[in-house]
């Protein structure tokens, strides 16, 4: 599974990465290792064939280098980067950049993420627009962060144990956090799997009648745990204010990590990732970004059902990034709130996803192992 400090090197339906690598296989083609050269049978005389070795069998053409240029100038001085760097990149402005904006993660929050969800950072100067590649313009580079596989969450268990601690605490628990991620990225949860089912009675309606009968409605409000259910339609404001005195009078019990986890990211989304929403809004994607987590209450329950069949089509089309900052290369504040918006992205991830693990070994002590997403329909496609 691809890790958000490993760019996308695969050819791409809309974005286009500055850099283009090509590597030349007409020495390998006859069978012959490139690697030691091409050699003759006969003596060396003067007329024979020259050895390949040392010759380079790779190229790289970046464009706009000017403004690659400048932003490597611009993250050497905000010391994300240094000679070494350079180096690995392999003299490759792009993989400087993309390298240098990835290193701050951290070799934990890298394999964190790498085991949870499916990212992909890249620099790119173009943007989709009806299906095709448009330049930014003026000067200008793109920072986005690509979701390419849905992490996973069976929050049931949690919120039962919860609520055998007090009532209401395992639904303050389950909104709070629903709530707080809402403002930063796309979750797929009960939500959507009412309104599918909704958009499935539609259907039925407008159907034949002959065909009515073949219609299965997952009966997703049914499937919600008790306590979620009773809340589902109160008072935003009011439900609110009183999830969070619940949690905070808990905070130092039994589940405190898990409600210290979750105010933090509550914490980290009051101030939202300032996203350059008009260049995505104009961009004409297909679909909104896909979602960065599903949340379930058990295995293979109504939601999960409703995620199975709906992402048989989400990657069939173009789909927003997760995360999307436009800056100038030469403006050094546009620079660092850039870099800003990532790293809080991937604050907020990092705990999301401690969360997840820490719920998910929970439930495996207690002998009730979570089930593995890591096949879902989204992760294959």
């Amino acid at each position: 599974m691809q890790g958000i400090v490993r760019p996308i090197e695969r050819h791409r339906r809309g974005h286009s990465t500055l850099c283009r690598d090509r590597k030349n296989t007409a020495a390998n083609a006859a069978g012959v290792a490139s690697a030691a050269g091409v050699m003759t049978l006969a003596p060396a005389f003067g007329q024979a064939l020259p050895s390949l070795l040392g010759v380079r069998t790779d190229y790289t053409h970046e464009t706009n280098r000017e403004l690659l240029f400048q932003l490597c100038a611009a993250l050497v001085h905000e010391g994300m980067g240094n000679a070494e760097t350079w180096k690995q990149a392999g003299g490759s402005a792009i993989r400087f950049a993309q390298s240098a904006m990835t290193r701050g993660i951290g070799d934990e929050r890298d394999k964190l993420l790498t085991r949870n969800v499916e990212y992909h950072l890249l620099v790119t100067d173009a943007l989709e627009r009806y299906g095709e590649d448009a330049q930014l313009g003026s000067g200008r580079l793109a920072v986005l962060i690509e979701c390419g596989g849905s992490g996973y969450l069976k929050i049931g268990p949690a919120i039962e144990a919860m609520e055998a601690e007090a009532e209401g605490l395992g639904a303050a628990f389950y909104w709070t956090l629903t709530h707080s991620l809402y403002k930063v990225m796309r979750l797929y949860n009960h939500d959507d799997a009412l309104m599918y089912e909704e958009q499935m009675h539609e259907y039925a309606a407008e159907d034949d009648e002959e065909n009515k009968g073949q219609y299965e409605f997952p009966g997703v409000e049914k499937a919600l745990p008790e306590c979620i259910r009773k809340t589902l339609k109160r008072d935003f404001r009011e439900g609110k204010a009183c999830d969070r005195e619940l949690l905070r009078l808990h905070c130092k019990g039994r589940f405190k990590d898990w409600i210290g986890r979750s105010r933090r990211i509550e914490q980290l989304a009051r101030l939202p990732l300032k996203q350059s929403r008009e260049y995505l809004e104009e961009g004409h994607y297909d679909q909104p970004p896909l979602p960065c987590l599903l949340v379930c209450f058990k295995e293979q329950d109504a939601i999960v059902a409703c995620f199975d069949e709906e992402s048989q089509s989400m990657l069939e089309c173009s789909s927003e990034p997760a995360l999307c900052a436009i800056f100038s290369p030469t403006n050094p504040g546009e620079v660092r709130t850039a870099l800003r918006i990532v790293a809080r992205f991937i604050q907020i991830n990092a705990e999301l996803f401690s969360l997840v693990e820490s719920i998910h070994e929970s439930e495996a002590r207690r002998g009730d192992p979570s089930f593995d997403r890591s096949e879902s329909l989204l992760r294959a496609a």
